[in-house]
């Protein structure tokens, strides 16, 4: 009974992250062509915040407190990590 479970919520996920990134993938097109510019400066700054927030996440850990930006920024690359974990099988293309 829990492998199917298991199994069932594989596929959910799987099919989750195929559809963000049909959505990902349409929402870029039609913003490049919207407009070029301002498409490429926020997937560069998310490709920065994505950096950053691997960096905070991989680095030997200092004494004191992360901040909020830090924070946010490992979360974010955590989820990002598993969103391609899951997505990388995907026969979207």
């Amino acid at each position: 009974m829990y492998v199917l479970e298991e199994l069932a919520g594989e596929v959910v996920l799987t099919v989750v992250a195929c559809l963000a990134v049909a959505g990902l993938a349409l929402a870029f097109v039609r913003g490049w062509e919207s407009s070029p510019l301002i498409t490429g400066g926020v997937g560069g700054a998310l490709l920065v915040f994505l950096g950053y927030g691997g960096w905070e996440l991989l680095r030997p850990a200092r004494p004191g407190r992360r901040g909020r930006l830090a924070g946010v920024a490992a979360a974010t690359f955590a989820g990002a990590a598993l969103f391609v974990a899951y997505a990388w099988p995907c026969p979207c293309s």
